[in-house]
C-alpha cells in the first residue's frame, strides 16, 4: 500500500512538473512569433469597382487570404482598401500588384489627410 501511495505521488509530481513546463514553452514560442511580425498600414485607391458585394467583398476577402496580410478592409463608397499587412512578409508594390489581379481595377497608393 505504501509503494502504490509513492507511485502515485510521484506521477502526479511528474504530471505537474511536464505539464507546467509545456506551457511555458508554448508561450514562448508565442511571444517570438509576435516580435518577429512587423505590421504595418496603408490604404489604397481602388477605382473601377462597380458594386459593393461583387467588388468590395471579394477584394476584402481575397486580401484576407493572402499570406501576410494581418486585416482588410474594403469600403466601397470611398472606393479604398485599408490593409494592414506583415513587412517581413509582403511590401506595398507586392500588394497593389495582388488587388491588381483579382480585377480590372486601377490601384494607387491613396494619400489620406
Amino acid at each position: 500500500m505504501k509503494v502504490y501511495k509513492v507511485l502515485v505521488m510521484l506521477l502526479l509530481v511528474t504530471v505537474a512538473f511536464v505539464g507546467c513546463n509545456t506551457a511555458d514553452k508554448k508561450e514562448d514560442k508565442k511571444e517570438v512569433v509576435e516580435l518577429a511580425a512587423k505590421p504595418e498600414t496603408f490604404s489604397l485607391n481602388v477605382s473601377g469597382m462597380t458594386c459593393e458585394m461583387g467588388c468590395a467583398k471579394t477584394i476584402e476577402s481575397k486580401l484576407a487570404k493572402k499570406a501576410g496580410v494581418l486585416d482588410a478592409k474594403v469600403v466601397f463608397s470611398d472606393s479604398i482598401a485599408t490593409i494592414k499587412y506583415d513587412t517581413n512578409k509582403l511590401n506595398k508594390k507586392q500588394l497593389i500588384a495582388f488587388v491588381e489581379t483579382i480585377g480590372a481595377y486601377k490601384v494607387s497608393e491613396a494619400i489620406l489627410k
